[in-house]
């Protein structure tokens, strides 16, 4: 993909399975990630790092996405076929 990270880590995320902070080229992934399939953990791993090619979700970004992994729609329908798991949070 020609993007380098400098940083990936994981976290509890309520709303996100990934997000990325393009400036300091880090990747953060939920935690949640561990209970889908890898296919669904790689999806959203190469979804952030061409964030780092492209801000926003253009038409540009899902071009670049066709590039680098063809089946993306299927894997995201395949994440998203259920939703991040309910906790209480407490607040």
């Amino acid at each position: 993909m020609g993007v380098e990270v400098s940083d990936c880590r994981i976290k509890r995320m309520k709303t996100r399975w990934g997000s990325c902070n393009i400036e300091a080229r880090r990747v953060w992934l939920n935690l949640e990630l561990a209970k889908k399939s890898p296919r669904c953990l790689e999806y959203i791993l190469v979804h952030e790092m061409v964030h780092l090619l492209e801000r926003h979700h253009t038409e540009r970004f899902r071009a670049l996405m066709d590039q680098y992994m063809p089946d993306w729609r299927l894997r995201k329908d395949e994440l998203n076929e259920t939703p991040l798991a309910h906790e209480d949070w407490g607040y």
